[in-house]
């Protein structure tokens, strides 16, 4: 995804002003969770550059407007990821208005920066969505509210096949001269217009703020609908509670500390080991923070099992706080998500015998928010755990070393976080023999990974117990089907037993994709037998330049009961290469190209000719990457084997 935008992407020329570069962005984000994040990072990067440039238009890009833009931003590609689910196009422009960024100098700030975020899923309408959603993604919107509010315009154009929301922010009078000093931050109608922007919500605030009606009556919604935003971006817990106590200090209270509750405390001898765990202590005073954190850590807060999310009265810990800080009020909420408790959050004020209503409400309903985005944190933390688990078991330790033979190996899962639909072996399989593998299983994630932890380990069995090449895909095959046959009378009998209810899907079709050979070292080169079961076929390239296909075309696996394999036998000599890859090579993508369109794979290897196996798997995996504009979608996998 284009995070970090460049040069070109920046700035394009308008046609009306030849040799002045109209202040431009645009990028593509794919239509995941992660999209919003990286369209804030874009927009950022871009309206940076366009100051560093001092392109027409730019020196009315103030803090103010640079934040409502990420704003705006984030919330409608937000929208688009969580209604289209399609691939997301952003674009954002300068657009002058009268005597904005003309040739003459004059300042009129009669200018709008214009923001665009197309979807292909015109079907779907945009929604505003006012009530809080499930924490079970990375992020979620607060609707289109925050956009109304930012932008003196927005609207939304149908194409064919595409669906364009957009907003004009126009830019800031004050910045350009043309207004009064700046309004204080939450102060009147200027506030309830604008709202409360992500980055005044880390800033330090007035403690008046605490008495402030107007801003609680005015404030509120948009501190808690930003303060939702910043908290359910992030993974991970410690990272969740260092944001509570910024967005609470000293906005709402002079400190603030989180427990977190350990998720699986160990046990000795004398007993539970572990319990709550101080993860962040957060004072308007920095030097007060440590001596603070020392007096909490000894006397962590007990609330009673009845307590909820509502605040609990706690003792002033006054040993901390000095004599200008000898008494106050402190509340404890219990952090609380799915119904289990993750922690506790501790505020205080002092010079206070009890926090108003106002505060305590508005801090509980935070400390909501903070209990959703720990448990999500937790959950992605125990899925990638899982996930790092399962792939470390799906694939070999480590690659054996073959006399005679140079390997080297690019492996690149799509998703970083799950196991990839890709596998790979090479292993010794006795009596001077060595095999590898190359497969690619349909689908990916816990689908991917039953039939990677079917297929990779009977391989093994197999070629160790010297069965050859195709009689080794002959009983794979057979295993595939007799596995998803077991599958389907298990959801058969489900079925049956659930009344012919509440089972929608029957077991995945199991597909495999296999490059399966054998290698035996000689004086002099090294035999070699192939066979590929629909696989993308081997390359053979010949230190001259010459490149063959060196394996015949057959069905995949898992699909016909009396299908039957066979094999091509040749030999290695020295300095040839076998290159084996996945489709995540051949079928890498260009608009409507792919990579091996035109025997592409062939003619870059042909370019390899005299490259050591290292270099030729590196420039490989190079021009695969730099084949298209966008990251690849696939799993990538190659293998290259060179006779020395």
């Amino acid at each position: 995804m284009g995070v970090i935008p460049t040069q070109r992407e920046i700035n394009s020329r308008a046609p009306d002003a030849p040799g002045h570069p109209r202040p431009l962005a645009r990028t593509s984000l794919p239509g995941n969770p992660l999209a919003p994040g990286a369209a804030r990072r874009f927009v950022r990067a871009a309206l940076a550059e366009w100051t560093e440039l001092a392109l027409p238009g730019a020196e009315f890009i103030t803090d103010r407007l640079a934040d409502d833009t990420v704003v705006v931003v984030s919330e409608l590609v937000t929208n688009a990821v969580v209604h289209a689910g399609t691939d997301v196009e952003l674009e954002t422009r300068l657009e002058s208005g009268a005597g904005c960024g003309c040739e003459d100098g004059a300042e009129n700030p009669g200018g709008v920066l214009v923001i665009e975020v197309a979807d292909h899923h015109p079907a779907r309408s945009v929604r505003d969505e006012g009530a809080d959603r499930p924490h079970d993604t990375v992020e979620y919107g607060r609707g289109l509210r925050l956009v109304s509010s930012l932008s003196e315009a927005w609207g939304i154009t149908y194409r064919t096949g595409t669906k364009t929301v957009w907003a004009r922010l126009p830019f800031d009078e004050v910045a350009a001269g043309h207004g009064a000093e700046e309004p204080e931050a939450y102060a009147g109608e200027h506030a309830l217009w604008r709202g409360l922007r992500a980055a005044e919500l880390l800033a330090p605030a007035p403690k008046r703020t605490l008495h402030d009606q107007e801003w609680l009556n005015r404030g509120a919604l948009s501190f808690l609908a930003e303060a939702s935003d910043l908290l359910a971006g992030q993974l991970d817990e410690d990272l969740v509670a260092a944001l509570a106590g910024q967005l609470l200090v000293p906005r709402l209270a002079d400190w603030c500390a989180v427990w977190l509750e350990d998720e699986a405390p160990g046990r000795t001898d004398g007993g539970l080991v572990g319990g709550p765990r101080l993860a962040r202590v957060w004072h308007g005073s920095e030097n007060r923070i440590e001596e603070l954190r020392l007096v909490l850590e000894k006397d962590p807060p007990r609330l009673p099992e009845s307590a909820r999310s509502g605040p609990v009265p706690v003792p002033w810990p006054a040993d901390a706080l000095g004599t200008q800080a000898a008494d106050g009020s402190a509340l404890a909420y219990r952090l609380i998500a799915g119904g289990r408790p993750l922690g506790t959050l501790v505020i205080g004020r002092a010079g206070l015998d009890r926090f108003p209503d106002e505060i305590t409400g508005l801090v509980e309903d935070l400390s909501r928010r903070v209990a959703l985005a720990i448990g999500a944190a937790r959950q992605y933390a125990r899925q990638a755990t899982i996930s790092r688990v399962l792939q470390r078991g799906l694939l070999p330790g480590a690659v054996a070393e073959i006399p005679g033979v140079r390997s080297a190996l690019v492996y690149e899962p799509c998703d970083k976080g799950g196991p990839s639909g890709d596998f790979y072996d090479l292993f010794p399989a006795g009596d001077g023999r060595w095999c590898f593998a190359l497969g690619d299983v349909q689908g990916k994630g816990p689908e991917a990974a039953v039939v990677i932890g079917l297929a990779r380990p009977w391989l093994r069995l197999l070629a160790r117990e010297g069965y050859e090449v195709p009689d080794v895909l002959d009983r794979l095959n057979q295993l595939l089907l007799d596995d998803a046959t077991e599958a389907a009378d298990a959801a058969a009998r489900a079925l049956v037993a659930a009344g012919g209810q509440g089972l929608t899907e029957g077991p995945q079709t199991r597909f495999l994709s296999l490059l399966y050979g054998e290698l035996v070292p000689f004086d002099g080169g090294v035999h070699c037998t192939v066979a590929s079961a629909g696989h993308p076929l081997p390359l053979l390239l010949a230190p001259c330049g010459k490149v063959s296909e060196t394996a015949q075309p057959q069905t995949l696996l898992g699909v016909f009961e009396d299908a039957t394999y066979t094999c091509d036998t040749f030999e290695l000599r020295p300095g040839d290469s076998l290159l084996c890859v996945t489709d995540g090579v051949t079928e890498r993508r260009s608009g409507p190209r792919q990579f091996d369109d035109s025997d592409g794979l062939a003619v870059a290897l042909a370019g390899c000719a005299g490259l050591s196996a290292e270099l030729i798997a590196e420039r490989i995996r190079r021009l695969v990457h730099e084949f298209g504009p966008k990251p690849p979608e696939d799993d990538l996998a190659l293998l290259v084997l060179q006779a020395e």
